[in-house]
């Protein structure tokens, strides 16, 4: 009884693709006959809107002990580059996922002929000499009836012959194309004679100039999950209509001895003010509005592994926005919410001052230095202490001081007390400004004896500092979405560009980070989160990944 009520709780909690494939096992679908694959076209990098298929995949491949392939579908050679491949295969391996088997759409381009060939020869597919707005405008709406071709009922033997002059480069591109011969009145338009083959003389990066003809991916995406029998052919919502050619298609070359592909579709994720288009970041990487597709400002999965975010944060958060058929738009600080949330339990501490303003501790000698510990994250013990050196020059920022104090403004002040991070409590005395009326200096003296006095009702905040003589200087980079807050508009995305995207400062930070490498992650503390990231000039840059405050947080609080 225990365990019957077990496994009712395990199956509400299933996901409606898993609820599927539960169902088919359960009338008899063999479990070890269940694969996956992830199908993506190599002529760009792949976004946050991938993760959701990546993961989905092959989190399901875990589930049930069945192999992912990796699939590239380059049936189209515009575009498609060999660095596009390897970063692919960069961004799968580094959300912590492996592929059972490398695969290539081109690797089945003969037998994507063949089958071709076979259409024909069942009277299932036509040459069709047409333009393009012609075959366009004879399909008309659904809401209408279609326009047959005038060479739909070409014969079998001229099909064949014509459709070989394709292949052996007879003719012209956009001179003709094969079509499959479905139903030109069918309500759902993909059924009214796609297109099957195009023509395109253009060296391929993998098959050369062996072919001049090139499938679409309708014909395609199908004919390879059967061939690599893939059980459950999971995509995106705006598939759903392509469902019955797709299953249309693989009939046609099914032999009943094989695992028939399903097809699934469900919701893609989408970010609000931003845009994952690779046409658009193109655009952008054109104009040099961003300098590559792992620019920290997109949400590429290299720009994203750049800007510092981990594939645990990642992974987390399209584990909570969850698999449904629904399309919704979610907010990037969401996102924020949990790369903040696992930063928190894995970075490092450090001071940092971006804005300085010069402290001088009156009181405390000019010749001397101490050492003093700092925890390098409270979150977890067994990142130990550093140590810090403290003197009499300190800088701090500069909107932690006010002359005049002002109501619920509890930092800095003359004659207003604060501590000093992992330090003493100091209190303002007096100040000198410049010729130009700005101050440049705050005198302070200090308690000797409130090092290790853990708690003073009376202080109310507490600063982060650096020792001015062992600061050290490094490069910040502070990024802002690239879009401004008005951006709604996709089709008009070029006239909402944010052009002060990216803030380049120089910070002063305690002298630990000279052990900083690319890679490490950093709390700059009472400031945000920061990633080790490495310039064309191979300088360390810190790439600032999130805020210490959480904007997600105050969203849901003001619904």
């Amino acid at each position: 009884m225990f365990i019957k009520k077990l496994l009712k709780i395990k199956k509400l909690h299933l996901n409606f693709i898993e609820k599927i494939i539960e169902e088919d096992i359960n009338n008899g679908f063999p479990i070890e006959k269940i694969k996956f694959r992830f199908p993506p076209e190599p002529n760009g990098y792949l976004h946050i809107g991938h993760v959701k298929a990546i993961y989905l995949n092959f989190e399901l491949g875990k589930r049930y002990k069945a192999p992912v392939n990796l699939r590239f579908d380059d049936t189209n050679p515009i575009g498609e580059e060999k660095k596009f491949i390897e970063s692919i295969k960069n961004d799968i391996i580094f959300l912590g996922f492996k592929w059972e088997k490398e695969c290539y759409a081109s690797d089945y381009f003969q037998i994507l002929y063949e089958w071709a060939i076979k259409l024909i020869k069942n009277n299932k597919a036509y040459v069709d000499n047409q333009s393009k707005i012609n075959i366009q405008f004879q399909r008309k709406t659904p809401f209408e009836m279609g326009i047959n071709s005038l060479y739909r009922d070409r014969s079998v033997k001229e099909n064949l012959y014509l459709f070989e002059k394709m292949k052996d480069g007879c003719f012209e591109e956009e001179s003709c194309v094969l079509r499959a011969k479905i139903d030109m009145n069918s309500s759902n338009m993909n059924m009214r004679d796609p297109i099957m083959y195009r023509i395109l003389k253009k060296k391929h990066p993998r098959t050369k100039n062996k072919w001049c003809i090139y499938p679409t991916y309708d014909w395609t995406h199908g004919q390879c999950d059967y061939i690599e029998q893939i059980s459950h052919s999971l995509c995106s919502l705006e598939f759903e209509n392509r469902r019955p050619l797709y299953n249309w298609y693989i009939d046609q070359i099914w032999e009943k001895n094989k695992i028939k592909p399903k097809q699934i579709e469900f919701s893609r994720l989408n970010l609000n003010n931003t845009i994952t288009s690779k046409r658009k970041i193109q655009y952008l990487i054109n104009k040099k509005i961003i300098d590559t597709w792992d620019d920290p400002r997109i949400y590429t999965i290299s720009g994203l592994r750049r800007k510092g975010y981990t594939s645990i944060s990642i992974k987390n958060f399209i584990k909570k926005i969850g698999i449904s058929k629904r399309n919704n738009i979610i907010n990037p600080s969401f996102l924020e919410f949990n790369i903040r949330k696992h930063l928190n339990k894995i970075s490092y501490r450090k001071m940092v001052v971006f804005n300085p303003i010069k402290l001088i501790i009156d009181n405390y000698s000019i010749n001397k230095i101490e050492w003093l510990n700092a925890e390098n994250n409270p979150e977890n013990k067994n990142y130990g202490f550093r140590k810090i050196p403290f003197s009499k020059f300190l800088f701090i920022e500069k909107n932690d001081f006010l002359e005049k104090k002002i109501e619920n403004f509890f930092r800095l002040s003359i004659g207003n007390e604060v501590r000093l991070k992992n330090s003493y409590i100091i209190k303002a005395n007096n100040i000198i400004k410049n010729n130009n009326g700005n101050i440049i200096e705050i005198h302070c003296t200090y308690d000797p004896k409130s090092k290790n006095r853990k708690k003073n009702n009376k202080i109310k905040s507490t600063l982060h500092w650096v020792s001015i003589k062992h600061s050290i200087p490094i490069n910040i980079h502070i990024y802002h979405s690239i879009f401004l807050k008005n951006f709604k508009n996709h089709k008009d995305y070029t006239k909402y560009i944010n052009t002060k995207s990216i803030k380049k400062i120089i910070a002063y930070a305690e002298p630990s980070i000279n052990l900083a490498k690319e890679g490490d992650h950093f709390q700059f503390q009472r400031i945000g989160y920061f990633y080790v990231d490495i310039n064309n000039k191979k300088e360390l840059i810190f790439n600032k990944t999130a805020s210490i405050k959480d904007s997600w947080k105050k969203i849901q609080k003001t619904k």
